[in-house]
């Protein structure tokens, strides 16, 4: 399941096949706060049912890590928690820069792609992605912040390379379905400690960053 957005998403796979999918807000992308977190489990029990699952059947859950929206992250980071706890199995992480790519219905031309999501303040979460001739997708150094402002300074002091995100050259979101194309790096990654894992929210929360400017310190954890 992957909540980087406020359309949400979820799918259920048997190896690498989707069996099941649910993209919140009715279509690719969704409307702005359509899809917020609480939609997140009706999703996932409509797609077990669809598919005739039971919780015997679960092996492991995978959830969007971000960076993207710190209320939606933190809902989805809570459930796909929930669910591990719940049917006894461990938890995965992946990048849902990642899963835009990934998810994606058409399979991408090869070439160099840069994956954004919204970071508020004229900014863009940004990841550099290459897709290979077979469709391989591999990241290219860390995730960053770009102003808005800076992705066409960008596109001329590098290679040629095409914007992937919600509004974008390519218009497309994370999108569940991609874990079954990210799979092995998934596994590759391990499991994730439930206890102490969070999403990477990219950006502390605006709530968070006031109290602190107020108070002169960082929030207690």
């Amino acid at each position: 399941l992957d909540g980087s957005t406020y359309s949400g998403s979820v799918a259920l796979l048997r190896g690498t096949e989707v069996i099941a999918e649910r993209t919140l807000g009715g279509n690719e992308g969704g409307v702005e706060r359509s899809g917020r977190g609480e939609s997140l489990m009706p999703a996932v029990a409509e797609c077990l049912v669809e598919a005739g699952v039971c919780r015997e059947n679960i092996v492991r859950i995978v959830c969007g890590a971000g960076p993207g929206s710190f209320t939606s992250l933190r809902v989805a980071g809570s459930v796909a928690k929930g669910l591990a706890v719940g049917y006894g199995v461990d938890l995965y992480a992946v990048s849902s820069l990642m899963l835009t790519l990934a998810g994606m219905q058409r399979r991408l031309p090869p070439g160099p792609y840069l994956s954004l999501l919204n970071a508020m303040r004229e900014e863009f979460f940004a990841q550099r992605v290459n897709v290979d001739e077979d469709g391989t997708l591999r990241r290219v150094g860390r995730v960053g912040l770009i102003a808005a402002a800076d992705l066409d300074d960008a596109r001329r002091r590098g290679p040629r390379f095409r914007c992937v995100g919600p509004g974008q050259e390519i218009d497309a979101y994370p999108h569940a379905r991609g874990v079954a194309v990210l799979i092995d790096e998934i596994l590759d990654a391990g499991p994730v400690n439930i206890a102490s894992w969070e999403p990477d929210y990219g950006r502390l929360a605006e709530a968070q960053v006031r109290w602190e400017a107020e108070h002169g310190r960082s929030l207690p954890r």
